[in-house]
C-alpha cells in the first residue's frame, strides 16, 4: 500500500482531535495508542482506507460524537465513516453503563464487514498488549482502571476472541 496525503491528513487530523489526551492513568500520549492500531492494522494487510479508519477510530468516541463523525465522513469519505463508526460504542457523554455498552459492541461485531473487524481487532489487540505491560508493572491494580475492573474486562476480551474467530478475519 502506497500512503497518499490522505493518510497524512488523517494523522494530522487524529492528533489535533485528540490533542493532549493520555492513555488512561499512564502518561502515555493518546497519539502512540492510534499510531498502535495504525501499525498493526497494516501489518494485517490494511488497505489505505483501512489504515485511515485506524488512525481515526477513536475520534468519535473520544472526541465530539456524531458531530465528529459527520466531519469525518465529510473529508473522508463514507467508507472511513462506516468503519470508524463500526468501531464506536458510544456517541455521548456520559457514556451508557459499561457492560450495556460491551454487549452491544459485541452483538454489532456479527454483522460487521471485514474492514470495520479488521480495525478493530487491532485497537483490542494493541489494547490487550498494554494492559498487559501495565499488569507487568502494576500488578492487578491496573484493572481498576476499567469499568469492567477485572473480571469484567478479561470476559470482554475473552468474547471478543470468540467474536473474531466465529465472524470471521479479514
Amino acid at each position: 500500500m502506497k500512503i497518499s496525503e490522505k493518510f497524512e491528513e488523517a494523522l494530522v487530523y487524529a492528533t489535533q482531535a485528540h490533542g493532549n489526551q493520555m492513555r488512561k492513568k499512564t502518561g502515555i500520549p493518546f497519539v502512540a495508542h492510534i499510531l498502535g492500531v495504525t501499525a498493526i492494522a497494516l501489518e494485517y494487510g490494511a488497505s489505505e482506507t483501512e489504515a485511515i479508519s485506524a488512525l481515526l477510530h477513536d475520534t468519535v468516541e473520544d472526541c465530539g460524537g456524531a458531530d465528529r463523525l459527520r466531519d469525518i465522513r465529510e473529508k473522508f469519505g463514507d467508507d472511513v465513516a462506516g468503519i470508524v463508526d463500526g468501531c464506536t460504542d458510544a456517541y455521548e457523554t456520559p457514556k451508557p453503563p459499561w457492560l450495556e455498552r460491551k454487549r452491544a459492541y459485541i452483538e454489532h461485531l456479527k454483522d460487521s464487514d471485514s474492514s470495520t473487524r479488521l480495525v478493530s481487532a487491532s485497537d483490542k489487540l494493541h489494547n490487550t498488549r498494554a494492559i498487559l505491560a501495565e499488569l507487568r508493572r502494576h500488578g492487578t491494580d491496573v484493572f481498576d482502571r476499567f469499568g469492567g475492573k477485572k473480571d469484567g474486562t478479561l470476559w470482554y476480551y475473552r468474547t471478543l476472541v470468540t467474536a473474531f474467530r466465529e465472524h470471521g478475519n479479514h
